[in-house]
């Protein structure tokens, strides 16, 4: 079992920039690819990101390529989402997943997920 926490949410204007972060507990983290999906109201929820589990690997939506950057820290049992550049279509309830294998866009193939947290660009 993997516990996965986000935090780093909240208000910022268009242009402006937040990082993600998503805290990982309970089995080896490093042994997980990881994942940053975003779930706007009235939407089905999508693939932002992912890293492999060495994290040499890192994959973007089009949509977020250029502007974000996915990272971890296996040391603190962490990953990370750089936001920057960020445009109102960004705004959505974002969350962190947890998958034993490879690459992956879907979300029904991740084992783990956080609660989410919220990023809301203001104009």
């Amino acid at each position: 079992q993997v516990q996965l926490v986000e935090s780093g949410g909240g208000l910022v204007q268009a242009g402006g920039s937040l990082r993600l972060s998503c805290a990982a507990s309970g089995h080896t983290f490093s042994a997980y690819g990881m994942g940053w999906f975003r779930q706007a109201p009235g939407k089905e929820r999508e693939f932002v990101a992912h890293i492999n589990w060495i994290g040499l690997n890192t994959y973007y939506a089009d949509s977020v390529k250029g502007r974000f950057t996915i990272s971890r820290d296996d040391a603190k049992n962490t990953m990370y989402l750089q936001m920057n550049s960020l445009k109102l279509e960004d705004t959505a309830v974002y969350y962190c997943a947890a998958r034993i294998y490879g690459l992956a866009y879907e979300p029904n193939e991740y084992d783990y997920w956080g609660q989410g947290t919220q990023v809301t660009v203001s104009s």
